[in-house]
């Protein structure tokens, strides 16, 4: 918590951007503080890998996967955004992570 507001990171995949972004409103309405991706990289902000070469592609992933965990870290829990039950391997090792700190983990369709 910081001061009475609940701080919630989501995670998911980005390639369900209108999800994340509903979800962050919706969740900042009910009074949380929400840390969300910083950039959709299966659904928009493809300039952001455009002429990447392989090495720098897989460092930025591993620093941005490594990024998210800290996003978790700084959470009370965490929301998975999994729009149609859809949670890949990346998403699972945040639930995994969060999990294994003690962050409860909530969904936006049941499991």
């Amino acid at each position: 918590m910081v001061g009475k507001y609940k701080v919630i990171t989501l995670c998911g995949s980005t390639r369900f951007k209108d999800a994340f972004m509903q979800a962050q409103k919706r969740l900042t309405l009910q009074g949380n503080i929400v840390i969300s991706v910083g950039l959709f990289g299966h659904s928009g902000d493809s300039e952001v890998w455009e002429g990447m070469s392989e090495d720098t592609l897989t460092n930025t992933k591993l620093m941005l996967d490594d990024m998210h965990k800290r996003k978790i870290d700084m959470a009370d829990e965490i929301f998975v955004i999994n729009v149609g039950g859809y949670i890949g391997s990346s998403t699972r090792s945040e639930i995994a992570y969060a999990q294994a700190t003690g962050k409860p983990v909530r969904y936006l369709e049941e499991i």
